[in-house]
């Protein structure tokens, strides 16, 4: 395994001066992991708070920040415009330097802002700070925050827009990740993209490197600890509704509305929403968003691409496989050449107990039997086919509905990539592909 840096008295002190993560023990069910590496990194938080909403040009190019208290206006203070007509509205992730070890039963995961001996870089990308629309004239998806009908969201169903559930405003459902790869695409080039997985792991170490807590549904707390650290989590998200009145109400499609957490700017809360009477019940659920992506899980499912599954029945092998493809120009909707085997998944649903983790810190599970509030607190779903062998994609982060079962690592490996559902949707991300690749 090389170097462990941060361990014995082997660590170089110039690496330790620059690099902060967390520690835990793979046989310990406590989700608060160990801080390490330099305290004062843990406050100051280079690689997260460089985290920034903005508005991005199809070509890439950042046409303005937004302001850092309030993304209804430009850094400068000036009106912003989200509606489309600058740019995509989207979340700046910077360069980031990564190392992931195991060691027995201990694992790490540690970060830096600057290249360090072993730790492998994640290039400056762009994630959607709502979950993504379609401009339905053109089949683009898109990060906007408009009400028109050209961008109607969940299954583009007209017969709401004068209803307490209507679509306008709300997040695209009902497609499937191959269709979501192809809007995404139309935006011009292969650097554009639906919900991506490198995006999401990456999105998942930033927040439980910066909380230092697996349990991303842990209450918020805005609240430092007495080393003027973060705590707590993301709170329960939009989980809670009762299935049966979230169908009798709308279908199961999506009801937040895009921009509702814009009084957030960068920053990490939560922002109240209360259901309609058309719901058929009281309920208040938080919306979280974390340093400007809001729902980051539940709500509904985002369809994830850059990565596969291939299930084998019994008789077939009986393995569950996990492939990744770092090139967006490969990417597909079947396991091929440019597709790398990083682990294999279990067989059984269950809570998650252990992460396949490996160089590349992968965020599916290695094993199953953990809880609600043990070992990393999400759910696992897949199903095993009765024969011969099927390939799956991956829906991460939970629905309306799901309550404890969702967070970050909430991953189904059920459905087929040619799937469409009401409540699953993607995100818009911009993954600039490395000329020097």
């Amino acid at each position: 395994m090389g170097l462990l840096i941060g361990t014995g008295n082997t660590k170089p002190a110039f690496a330790y001066d620059y690099y902060y993560g967390i520690e835990w023990d793979k046989t310990v069910s406590n989700p608060i992991p160990t801080r390490i590496g330099k305290n004062e990194l843990h406050q100051s938080l280079p690689v997260q708070s460089l985290m920034r909403r903005c508005i991005l040009k199809d070509d890439g190019a950042v046409n303005y920040y937004l302001h850092a208290n309030d993304s209804s206006k430009r850094d400068n203070g000036a009106a912003a415009n989200l509606t489309g007509a600058d740019g995509q509205f989207m979340v700046e992730l910077p360069d980031a330097y990564m190392r992931f070890e195991m060691d027995g039963n201990k694992c790490r995961a540690l970060m830096s802002d600057r290249p360090l001996p072993g730790f492998i870089k994640w290039r400056k990308d762009y994630v959607s700070a709502d979950e993504a629309c379609v401009q339905r004239s053109t089949n683009k998806l898109c990060a906007v925050v408009n009400t028109d009908a050209d961008y109607r969201g969940g299954n583009n169903n007209a017969s709401y827009d004068a209803t307490d559930h209507t679509l306008l405003g709300r997040p695209a459902t009902s497609i499937s990740l191959t269709n979501f790869r192809a809007y995404a695409r139309a935006r011009g080039s292969v650097s554009w993209n639906c919900n991506l997985y490198q995006i999401h792991r990456k999105l998942w170490w930033f927040f439980a490197i910066e909380y230092c807590n697996f349990n991303s549904q842990a209450a918020f707390n805005a609240a430092l600890t007495a080393d003027g650290m973060r705590q707590g989590g993301l709170g329960a998200g939009v989980t809670t509704l009762d299935g049966g009145k979230w169908n009798t109400w709308c279908g199961y499609n999506p009801f937040i509305p895009c921009g509702h957490t814009l009084s957030l700017g960068n920053h990490t809360g939560v922002v109240d929403y209360a259901l309609p009477a058309g719901y058929g019940a009281t309920l208040t659920v938080a919306v979280p968003s974390y340093r400007g992506v809001t729902n980051p899980f539940g709500h509904i499912w985002k369809w994830t691409d850059g990565c596969l599954c291939n299930i084998q029945s019994d008789a077939a092998g009986g393995l569950s496989e996990f492939f990744v493809c770092d090139n967006p120009a490969e990417f597909a909707s079947t396991i091929g050449s440019g597709y790398q085997l990083r682990g294999n998944l279990p067989r059984q649903e269950g809570y998650v107990k252990a992460l396949i983790l490996g160089e590349h810190g992968e965020i599916m599970p290695l094993a199953v039997g953990g809880g609600t509030t043990s070992y990393f607190c999400d759910y696992y779903y897949t199903n095993i086919p009765t024969s011969g062998e099927a390939t799956r994609g991956v829906l991460f982060g939970g629905r309306a509905y799901p309550g404890a079962r969702a967070g970050f690592v909430y991953a189904d490996t059920s459905a087929a990539p040619s799937y469409t559902g009401a409540s699953v949707g993607s995100r818009l991300c911009f993954y600039p592909i490395d000329p020097a690749a």
